[in-house]
Parts: C-alpha cells; structure tokens; sequence
C-alpha cells in the first residue's frame, strides 16, 4: 500500500477514493499551494494545512506504537484510533463552508472508547504521586513521543478554532487522547517491567 502525502491524501480523500489509479504527483502544489475538499486554494503554510498534517503525524506516531511488540494484543484498538484520526484528518481537511456530512463522522462513543481503556490499565497501575520523566524503555519512550504529538495536533486545532470554527468533538477526541497515549505509556512501563522515573526537580 502506498502512503499518501498528507497534502494529497486529505485534499483528495473522497474525490479520488474511487478511482483505481491514484497519482501521487499532481504538481498542482508546486508553488506552495494546496486545495481543501471543496476546492479551495491555500498557502501550505496555511493554519488549518498545520493542523491536519500535524494530525497525520500523530497518526504516523500512533503506528509506531502499535507496531511494538508490547501492544500486540491493542492493535485492534490503536488501529481504531488510526482510523479515527484519519477521519479527523478529512474534516480538517475541508474548507470552513464545506458539506462534510458524507465524510465520515466523528462521535461521542469514540472518545468514550478512550475513556475505558484508560479507566481498563488504570485499575492496575500504582497510583500516580509525581511528575513522570519519560524515558526507561525505547517503546515507552514511543509512546511519549506520540503523547507529545498529539498535544501539538491539539494546540493546533484550538489555534485553527480561534480563526475557523472546528467541531468541538475533534478537540474533545485529541484532549482524550493525549490522556490515553500516557496512561498507556505507564502500562507498557509496567509490562515490559521498567521502572517509572519519578521527576525531583532541582535535587
């Protein structure tokens, strides 16, 4: 399977799903613009281009982390979460006056999704006393980094909210989420038996 750019990917999501042969090059941004979904022209350094590209690295991140061995049995559920962000990808995607009603929807249930997975590794977890310094394992360490990405893509998307409205489920998802992507950091610390590096500040 080839992995769009993101410029490409979202722009062309529903346009270009259809067809059999999709380009990778359109050379239609080679001078520094790109389309939403609806047509519209915009620089890529556009708000609302950092905002869904920022998203499609944390979906990239997310990958990563279900790729290590440790999640082999949350797959299923990181590959929930892929999809989902691809979705949220496609509405960042489309201009402010853009019908996105055949997009497909984001929804309460799959932040709740979020929460019970948390509420899930919570129950056997120490409880949490300290700031934590992320690190002790490379695959924990993954983890963190999709944490830290998915609270940029959440910056963002507030940044982009404060110009152009947002749906307020998109914001609530990747605000759920950040949650999730620590707390699972913390299980993978303790599966893989590594011990929690608790932060002591100047001593």
């Amino acid at each position: 399977m080839v992995m769009l750019n993101p410029i490409i990917s979202m722009k062309t999501l529903y346009s270009h799903f259809q067809e059999t042969n999709m380009k990778i090059y359109t050379k239609g941004g080679d001078k520094g613009q790109t389309s939403l979904l609806g047509g519209i022209r915009v620089s890529k350094s556009h708000m609302r281009i950092h905002a869904y590209g920022t998203i499609d690295e944390l979906n990239s991140n997310v990958g990563l982390v279900s790729d290590q061995e440790i999640n082999k049995e949350r797959v299923e559920l990181l590959r929930a979460i892929q999809s989902v962000l691809f979705t949220i990808g496609s509405h960042l995607a489309a201009s402010p006056d853009q019908d996105t009603s055949k997009l497909p929807g984001i929804n309460q249930e799959q932040v709740n999704m979020l929460e019970q997975a948390i509420d899930t590794m919570e129950e056997n977890l120490p409880e949490l006393r300290s700031f934590l310094l992320p690190g002790g394992h490379q695959s924990v360490s993954f983890c963190h980094i999709a944490r830290c990405v998915c609270r940029r893509a959440e910056r963002l998307v507030i940044e982009l909210n404060d110009i152009e409205p947002v749906e307020p489920i998109i914001i609530a998802y990747l605000n759920r989420l950040s949650d999730y992507l620590y707390v699972l950091s913390r299980k993978m610390g303790q599966e893989l038996q590594v011990k929690e590096i608790p932060w002591k500040g100047n001593s």
